[in-house]
Parts: structure tokens; C-alpha cells; sequence
């Protein structure tokens, strides 16, 4: 059987269990509810490897290698942080505060919790406006990410590549919701994290072994590609550590995994299990500086890794991690549709601007734009502006430094006010998007600037402004006199 055939049955077995699981999860996706969150009612282990499959996409694989490939062994530093600041820490910080304060603010989005948490309609507005349109932009790159893999290891054009993963996730997001998205993650993740590991292993033996491949990689550049900070310099890689580590705080499509979870208590269980399966994020840019030895001239880093599978692995492990990196990609970009649905259905045509939408009508209207911004990404894939991480570090940023500090501030500090979030956002966003228009003074990324305005704006303001009224504070932390902790280690 030839190797394009082998790739193709691979695929064709794996996007038909996506579409049986797409059908199966139907039933959930009949209310708003349901379509968006899957009523809440997610076990640990499903909800911890999709947000793996979702974090740690075709962007880290594709896209993490390719930097990998660029800026050599430094960028580990980027997928260790990762692992300790976007996934561990993440899931102690705001998993169950997260969990319990939702269900007691009946809120089901992250633009609906700053309505509702800080009486603030202005801020629903806002986020929601920042989260549709750039969530999109990122999609773009985890899209892009999808094509090249196509493009080398199976020949297929990467027009086709990008078409053919794209419509599979648009199809089975918009049949099943979010249950689809999470049942297909947990599978998605599970196919991710064996194909990245044999890849590294593979890796290893193709440059001849570990020592050696460090000797043949530090004999380039006077050994810079093995150096930290190597090439980069630590401007470039704490920013970019912070963007896709600390800036998932603020990333609605991976903290609404906490908004589905049963319950608080299964929450631990959930957090190891996401941080052992986070792990993989170390293997695309260890990877990927590996593939310099065997390509020294590829034009696009972001081929690295495609390159390195078909140099490395024999036909059915190739087409296994292609198989991965779809599975990655797809998880991705599939939570980002439904995330961003629910910020333009629900918070923008229903509760911002007052649309009467019956139920059925509510779902039907979610299908609809599920597909049409789907296609809309898809039509900016085609031909991708930037390097895959360049993308994805430009709309975390934004968004980031729009919903990060309100969302955690939100959490724990009661004294956070409505005039305090509205000042954090508009002059969090602002700038960080004019520091990237400014093309990143001093070399650092716009979510560092972006953030640190959000917060000092956030915290200035709140303290000469009144905060949210008694009765919501009531709600929002449970008794109104001391802070939800006693019931969130109960598990509440």
C-alpha cells in the first residue's frame, strides 16, 4: 500500500469517529444551555484532555516547532512555562472559584460573567466585540497549521489541506455543540499526545542519538540554537512564554472548560490529569530544534516539523501523527467556534442588544454563525499573513489583555468595580494593539504593556469608584460575609 493511501485510510477512519461523535453528542445541543455548555455535566477526565487538545494545538505543534526550529533549544522555556503557569496553575488558580461562582451567577460565557459579576452591560459589550473578532484571527493560524501538515506529509495542496480539516470541525461543531467538542478533544488529545511523544523518540534516533544531536545543533551559529537565550534573547521568549502561559487566564475558549465541569470536587482529579498530559508541550519545540540538523535552509520554519515526520517516521506512525496534529488543530478550533457563537449570539444579539430569540430559534441561529465564521477563518487560511505563533501571539495578546485581570480580579477581590473593569479593558486592549501596530518596542510582545495597563487601571480606578451592590457581591461569593473558600474545599 503506498504511503499516500495509508495516510488517507488513517484519516478517513479517524474524521469518521469525529462525525460519529458529533452525532451521538446531538442530544445535548437542543437548548442554549446544552449547545454551549453541555448543561454542565462534564467528568474530569474528558474535561482535562480537551483542554490539553484545545491549549496545546496545531499552533504549539506546527507552530511550536517551527519556533523550535528558529530560535533553537531555548524556546523549551516556552512549553515548560506552559505546563506550570497555562496549565497547573490555571487549573488551581481558577478552576473551582471559576466552577462554583458561574453556576451561582447563572452565567454560561465569560462576557455574561462580567455582566453579570460586575452589573456591568458595557462590559458584556466590550469583551464580546474582542472576543469574536480576534478569536477568529486566531483560528486563522491554528487552521494554517492543519494545511502544512497536509501539504507535506500527505502531498495534498495546502488550499485543500486547509479546506478539508476545516469543514470536517464546522460540520460536527455545528451538529453537536460543545459536547462535541469535548468528547472529540478527549479523543483528539489522547491521539495528540502519542503521536508528539513517538515523534521525539523517532527524533532522537534519526540525528544519531541525544548527545549527538545537541553536538551537531551546537556546532550552528557558535552554538546559539543550544544557548538560553540563544538567538532570541530573553525579551522574545518571556513574552512569548506569558502570552500563550499566563495569557490562557484570560482565553474564554479554555476557561469555559471550567464553566462544564460537574462539580468542584472533581476538579484535582482534573488538574493532574491536565498538567501530566500538558507535558507534551516540551516535545514540539524539542522537536523542532532537532530538525535543523537534518534541514539547515527550510524557507518556512512552520514546515519543520511536517519535514521532520516524513524524514523520521515510517508510513503508518506518519500517518498516525498526522492524524494528531489534525486531532489538535480541530479541537482548537472547534472550541474557538463555539466560544465565539456564544459571544455573538448570546451576549451581543440577545442580552446586548435585546433580541427576542426563542430557543429553538436560539440553537438554529448558533448553527448558522458557528458555520459562517468558521468559513470566514477558512477564507483568511488560504493565505495566512504571518508565521503560525505570530498569529496566535498577536490575538492572545488583545484578547488577554481585554479579560484577564477583570476575570481574575472578578474571582477573589470583592473591592473590583464596574468602572474599575470598563477602564482595564478599553485601555487594556488599546494598548496592546498599538504597541503591535508600533511593531513591539524594545522587542517586547504588546501583551506585556497590554497587561500591565489593564491592571493598574483596573486596580486604580476600583478603589475610588463603588463597588458592584450588596446583593450581588451575596451571590457571587455565596454568603456575602466571607469568601466561598470553606465551600469550595467542600466541593459546593
Amino acid at each position: 500500500m503506498s504511503s499516500a493511501a495509508v495516510h488517507l485510510l488513517v484519516l478517513a477512519a479517524y474524521l469518521l469517529l469525529l462525525f460519529i461523535l458529533g452525532w451521538v453528542a446531538r442530544s445535548r445541543a437542543r437548548s442554549a444551555e446544552g449547545f454551549y455548555l453541555g448543561s454542565r455535566s462534564v467528568g474530569a477526565w474528558v474535561t482535562a484532555f480537551s483542554f490539553v487538545a484545545a491549549y496545546y494545538s496545531s499552533v504549539v505543534i506546527i507552530g511550536g516547532g517551527g519556533f523550535g526550529y528558529k530560535y533553537g533549544m531555548a524556546t523549551l522555556w516556552i512549553g515548560a512555562t506552559n505546563v506550570l503557569v497555562g496549565t497547573l496553575l490555571a487549573w488551581i488558580v481558577l478552576g473551582a472559584r471559576t466552577r462554583v461562582m458561574t453556576g451561582r451567577l447563572d452565567t454560561i460565557t465569560m462576557p455574561g460573567f462580567f455582566a453579570r459579576r460586575f452589573e456591568a452591560p458595557a462590559a458584556r459589550l466590550i469583551s464580546a466585540i474582542v472576543v469574536t473578532v480576534f478569536l477568529v484571527v486566531y483560528s486563522v493560524s491554528v487552521i494554517q497549521g492543519m494545511g502544512h501538515a497536509f501539504e507535506v506529509l500527505v502531498g495534498v495542496p495546502y488550499v485543500y489541506g486547509v479546506l478539508v480539516s476545516a469543514l470536517v470541525i464546522i460540520v460536527y461543531v455545528t451538529i453537536g455543540g460543545y459536547m462535541a467538542v469535548v468528547w472529540t478533544g478527549f479523543v483528539q488529545g489522547i491521539i495528540m499526545i502519542v503521536a508528539l511523544a513517538l515523534l521525539a523518540v523517532l527524533a532522537v534516533a534519526r540525528v544519531g542519538g541525544l548527545a549527538e544531536g545537541f553536538r551537531q545543533l551546537g556546532a550552528i551559529e557558535a552554538g546559539k540554537y543550544v544557548e538560553t537565550p540563544g538567538i532570541w534573547g530573553w525579551p522574545g521568549i518571556i513574552s512569548y512564554a506569558m502570552i500563550v502561559s499566563f495569557g490562557v487566564w484570560g482565553m474564554p475558549q479554555l476557561i469555559t472548560r471550567f464553566y462544564s465541569i460537574k462539580n468542584a470536587r472533581v476538579l484535582r482529579l482534573g488538574t493532574v490529569v491536565a498538567t501530566l498530559g500538558g507535558t507534551v508541550a516540551l516535545l514540539p519545540y524539542f522537536s523542532g530544534a532537532l530538525a535543523r540538523v537534518l534541514f539547515p535552509n527550510l524557507q518556512s520554519p512552520d514546515k519543520a516539523i511536517p519535514m521532520l515526520v516524513k524524514a523520521a517516521m515510517p508510513d503508518w506512525a506518519s500517518a498516525l501523527f498526522l492524524a494528531g496534529v489534525i486531532a489538535a488543530g480541530m479541537s482548537t478550533f472547534a472550541a474557538v467556534l463555539i466560544v465565539s457563537v456564544s459571544s455573538l449570539i448570546k451576549d451581543l444579539v440577545r442580552d446586548s442588544f435585546g433580541a427576542r430569540l426563542a430557543p429553538k430559534t436560539e440553537v438554529v441561529l448558533s448553527r448558522i454563525c458557528s458555520a459562517a465564521i468558521g468559513l470566514a477563518a477558512v477564507l483568511v487560511a488560504l493565505k495566512p499573513p504571518a508565521m503560525i505563533l505570530v498569529i496566535t501571539g498577536f490575538a492572545w495578546a488583545v484578547i488577554a489583555s481585554t479579560t484577564l485581570w477583570p476575570y481574575l480580579l472578578g474571582l477573589y477581590w470583592r473591592r473590583t468595580s464596574r468602572a474599575g473593569v470598563l477602564a482595564a479593558m478599553v485601555g487594556g486592549c488599546g494598548t496592546a494593539l498599538v504597541w503591535l501596530a508600533l511593531g513591539n518596542p524594545y522587542r517586547l510582545h504588546g501583551f506585556i504593556p497590554g497587561l500591565l495597563v489593564s491592571l493598574v487601571l483596573l486596580v486604580v480606578v476600583s478603589l475610588f469608584t463603588p463597588r458592584p451592590g450588596l446583593e450581588t457581591l451575596r451571590t457571587a461569593f455565596g454568603d456575602g460575609k466571607a469568601d466561598s473558600d470553606r465551600q469550595l474545599s467542600a466541593g459546593s
